[in-house]
């Protein structure tokens, strides 16, 4: 039951949180503060305590893959059932969820003061639907807390927000609203087909995974589920509400639209896309993997084109989230292992560049580049922060992002050579965009003679948290990959079996189109020691 707890707390805290604010601004920040300091101290302690028990049954020897699991009727004429379900991966995206929740709340403590216990409540709620859609194995469950997580985010961005922040709400809501209906669409299409086939109907993800389709049919239903991921990614060329909706974000906002909510989208392609439709995602995966490529050169190259430097930090993650789908779509345990990594990494690092981003407009009212620079003489220690944080997310040996974003691009390379040359292209892009936009804030003339004051206790706190977090992670990533390695050895379980089955029949694959050399489910050992054997 643990599992619905995990839930219902947060969903209480927010809800004491918003009726706090109305006797004290205060009491919301430390209520929201303490309910994510005791889930992630829950997890930390179900993470350490059953760290020998992390490595569940396969899904291939009949075993229960999952760690914790917990089902109840919901609506039990529909099938429908409070289906919970924690492994590897979902374990290390909750660890995520609590982390940069906190950091959120922590960053917000002085910069929001008008209806706080709302704003505390809409953190909370949040974090609560993202922890349901990372635990969910009932589809109509999913997509319940799929749209959920939609509308504290519209209330977050649009009265906390910046002038334009109604625009940018607008647009978010209908790109995700209309990537969400036809992942509904293709939800209930599933369902009824397995209903018809097999007399049983039900939303269980487990049961639908055996559910009997044609290519076309399956190819069909993918994309319902492909839109609302890649909308919510964002996959090139469903972007454009991203920029917007970071620039016009508070800075909580931006942290849990990068670190978090980016990310459901690459947990979706994860665990049901491609183990739903392992045939179809097979067809598909050439040009999934071509998408992924031009995110990543895309998104690098319209960094440079940005003046704003909350826009710059957003097309940045554009081209990172290109990692993480050239990794997924490439689908070998090296790939997606470190698709996992740069799903942690770049949260911690874009998390903690948001964070820096919104210290620096809180002191001089603009975000404009051309009128930055010379502030490593005024705030030296936020100028090493910005260098550190900088080398982190291009990607520098030891960084938590080079860990992942290596271990993408070697997979990568076992499936498509000329897509990962092109891919390595980013990482050259990263380093030029990274170190350009330290020097226009921090170094070069002082434009407007700015004097402002140097990092506090607080924010020097949040920071060494992510940065110890980034070295540690870049040092020594086991930790991750250890946790999430049986998960990926299941959903690789679950769909070998029918890809293989296709690739003997002759009927194309990955190799189709000429823009995959080879193709290998088989088990990659590890270079360094980073990724165990899976066999």
């Amino acid at each position: 039951m643990i599992l619905f707890w995990l839930i219902l707390g947060l969903l209480t805290g927010g809800l004491l949180a918003w009726l706090a604010g109305r006797w004290s601004a205060t009491w919301p920040r430390w209520i929201a503060l303490g309910t994510l300091t005791l889930e992630l101290a829950a997890l930390l302690a179900l993470w350490f305590v059953t760290k020998p028990g992390l490595q569940a049954p396969v899904a291939s020897s009949g075993g229960n893959p999952w760690l914790l699991e917990v089902s109840v009727p919901w609506i039990p004429q529909l099938g429908v059932q409070f289906h919970l379900a924690l492994d590897g991966l979902s374990l290390i995206m909750l660890l995520l969820v609590n982390l940069l929740g906190s950091m959120a709340v922590a960053t917000s403590w002085r910069s929001v003061q008008k209806h706080t216990g709302f704003f505390h409540f809409n953190i909370l709620w949040i974090l609560a639907a993202l922890t349901g859609v990372f635990l969910a194995v009932d589809l109509f469950l999913f997509y319940f807390f799929w749209e959920m997580m939609l509308v504290p985010l519209y209330f977050l961005v649009g009265i906390w927000g910046h002038e334009n922040r109604i625009y940018a709400t607008l647009k978010f809501f209908v790109f995700t609203q209309a990537g969400g209906l036809l992942m509904l669409l293709a939800i209930l299409g599933l369902y009824v087909i397995h209903g018809q086939t097999t007399g049983v109907y039900t939303f269980d993800y487990q049961a639908l995974m055996d559910t009997p389709l044609s290519l076309q049919t399956a190819v069909f239903l993918m994309f319902g589920f492909f839109a609302a991921f890649a909308v919510k990614l964002p996959a090139v060329p469903f972007h454009t509400w991203l920029p917007d909706a970071h620039t016009e974000a508070p800075t909580a906002g931006s942290v849990l639209l990068a670190g978090l909510v980016l990310k459901a989208g690459a947990y979706g392609l994860i665990r049901f896309l491609i183990p739903l439709f392992p045939a179809a995602a097979l067809e598909f995966a050439p040009t999934a993997m071509i998408i992924a490529v031009i995110g990543i050169l895309y998104g690098a190259l319209l960094a440079f084109a940005q003046t704003d430097l909350k826009r710059l930090v957003a097309y940045t993650s554009v081209s990172h989230m290109g990692f993480v789908m050239l990794g997924i779509f490439a689908w070998n345990p090296l790939a997606l292992q470190g698709a996992i990594m740069v799903i942690v990494a770049h949260g911690l690092s874009t998390g903690a560049l948001f964070i820096l981003v919104g210290d620096l407009y809180d002191r001089l009212g603009t975000r404009d580049l051309n009128r930055m620079g010379g502030l490593w003489e005024t705030a030296p220690r936020m100028g090493r922060i910005g260098l550190i944080l900088a080398l982190a997310s291009l990607g520098l040996p030891g960084m938590a992002n080079f860990v992942g974003e290596f271990l993408v691009l070697q997979g990568a390379y076992e499936v498509s050579r000329p897509l990962t040359v092109l891919a390595t292209l980013g990482f050259v892009l990263a380093s030029l965009y990274s170190l350009w936009m330290l020097q226009r804030i921090f170094t070069g003339p002082n434009q407007q003679v700015w004097q402002m004051s140097d990092t506090t206790p607080r924010e020097l706190a949040i920071y060494t948290v992510f940065i110890a977090l980034l070295l540690l992670l870049g040092l020594y990533p086991r930790p991750v990959l250890q946790t999430t390695q049986t998960a990926v050895q299941n959903l690789q379980q679950l769909t070998t079996a029918p890809s293989a089955a296709r690739l003997e029949s002759g009927e194309g694959g990955l190799a189709a189109g000429g823009y995959v050399d080879t193709v290998s489910y088989r088990p990659t050992a590890s270079p360094g020691g980073y990724v165990d054997d899976v066999q």
